[in-house]
């Protein structure tokens, strides 16, 4: 019985014929060409941004070397189209010659070749793009949101107003860290005399999740002082703006960062408790030195992240009056009509935004190999 069935699946197995090899070399044919307009396309959109520049001396020759370097390295685009074809075409000869081993090697080259111009030829779009967007309707476009000569003199009065983003950020941040803690733990109290601190955490989270972080500032902010609020009532003007912005971006991130904490004290495997109760360790005993310890190394990236949120949201401050950096842009650019100032403005954000996001991707891989490892 057996030998008559591994009769008939030999059988079936002969049956079976793969498809025919065959080379690719109108695929090859195709992605050449492709790769050649993504070229044309690219020294076109270069040579239409040339002709809007209107500088002269350094900044001309600036200019024509950044050009003259882009139009050279997207030559890459071609040339990996050609080894394309070079290898779909040595893989037909090889099949004709009957090495159809070496002819499926060829083409793994081949299609090797075609992720190269898919990449190198997308990025060489996206480039010709910018040069075309840049360059378009006689160079508008840089002359309103490039023209450095206009921000160049007022660094000084940009920097002081990020002062103001710099001390509200960190402020904001320190109490927010306390603040999303304390809330995380009150909806981990158990038993049924804790569920009204629970229920109200819950509000507290659903309310300032769902609410946009300008509205809040706009209510805190113009309606603190509106009903004249005891705490703040005594403040200074300067000082009382600040605190009540402080206040506003607490709230709002304060629900955020609860949530953070919240995965990651869930996170957390039961028999940890478990063990630190039997052990005889108290309910907030086990979450002080057992539980939240584990839990923050965990939620380090995502909480980085939504500092990395807190840091940018600063901006919407501006539209209460604060002076900061994008306060004191709008108002310089009212006084030059041009909105360089702005792109200043979040160039300096970058600045600082740009390294915590770097510093939080590796947090993330460094956690994902240590996962890996584990």
């Amino acid at each position: 019985m057996t030998g008559a069935l591994t009769d008939r699946t030999a059988a079936s197995g002969d049956t079976r014929a793969r498809p025919p090899f065959r080379p690719p070399v109108i695929e090859a044919i195709v992605w050449f060409g492709l790769s050649v307009v993504a070229l044309a396309l690219l020294w076109w959109a270069i040579w239409f941004f040339d002709g809007t520049l209107n500088t002269s001396g350094w900044g001309l020759a600036l200019g024509r070397v950044a050009e003259v370097a882009v139009a050279v390295l997207a030559l890459a685009v071609p040339i990996n189209g050609g080894r394309g074809l070079v290898a779909a075409r040595r893989s037909a000869a090889l099949a004709r010659g009957g090495d159809l081993s070496s002819a499926r090697v060829a083409a793994d080259d081949f299609r090797q070749a075609v992720w190269y111009v898919v990449g190198f030829g997308l990025t060489a779009l996206v480039v010709a793009f910018l040069f075309w967007f840049f360059g378009s309707n006689d160079g508008k476009v840089r002359e309103v949101l490039f023209n450095w000569q206009f921000p160049l003199g007022h660094m000084s009065d940009l920097f002081r107003g990020f002062w103001i983003n710099v001390k509200i950020f960190t402020v904001a941040e320190v109490i927010v860290l306390v603040w999303g803690l304390l809330v995380a733990v009150v909806r981990l109290i158990p038993g049924r005399a804790g569920a009204p601190l629970r229920w109200l955490a819950v509000a507290y989270t659903d309310l300032f999740r769902g609410i946009p972080a300008l509205l809040v500032i706009y209510l805190v902010v113009f309606g603190f002082p509106l009903a004249k609020v005891p705490l703040f009532t005594s403040l200074g003007r300067d000082a009382q703006l600040f605190w009540l912005a402080v206040l506003a971006l607490s709230l709002t991130y304060g629900a955020y960062v609860a949530e953070v904490y919240r995965a990651g004290l869930d996170s957390i495997h039961w028999s940890q408790t478990a063990a630190a109760r039997s052990l005889g360790l108290s309910q907030a005993q086990t979450l002080r030195h057992v539980v939240v310890p584990q839990a923050v190394r965990r939620i380090v990236p995502p909480l980085l992240n939504d500092f990395i949120g807190l840091q940018k949201d600063t901006a919407l401050v501006s539209v209460v009056g604060v002076l900061d950096i994008v306060n004191r842009a709008t108002i310089l650019k009212g006084q030059d009509f041009n909105l360089t100032y702005l792109t200043g403005a979040a160039l300096v954000f970058l600045v600082f935004t740009i390294p915590l996001t770097r510093l939080t991707d590796y947090l993330i891989r460094r956690d994902q190999a240590r996962m890996r490892a584990n």
